[in-house]
């Protein structure tokens, strides 16, 4: 299955992983791996109640790391491979300054 993962951040950048190729993660490696970014990169749940949703998670870890990281060939396609397998969707659409996550 073909699966790539896309993030727009503040600016109208624009970040595309394709993921032919990669090994992929399974749902809970993604899941630990995404867990692992959102207290490594401090941060916030977005909801008062401080649950946290996959998705929500998948776009606060996309806005901390910011262009820094989703230059950064490796930490880029973990991120790209994490998210598709937590959210277990072939294609995922993440749009920081809309704060919306869309498959």
């Amino acid at each position: 299955m073909h699966s790539n993962v896309s993030v727009r951040l503040d600016g109208n950048q624009e970040f595309r992983f394709d993921l032919a190729g990669a090994e992929p993660m399974g749902h809970e490696e993604g899941r630990r791996w995404l867990d692992d970014q959102f207290i490594a990169l401090d941060c916030e749940p977005l909801r008062a109640s401080g649950k946290v949703l996959l998705a929500d998670k998948v776009l606060t870890v996309a806005r901390a790391a910011g262009e820094p990281l989703m230059t950064d060939p490796q930490w880029s396609r973990n991120f790209a491979r994490a998210a598709s397998a937590a959210l277990a969707k072939p294609v995922v659409r993440v749009d920081v300054p809309g704060m919306t996550v869309t498959f």
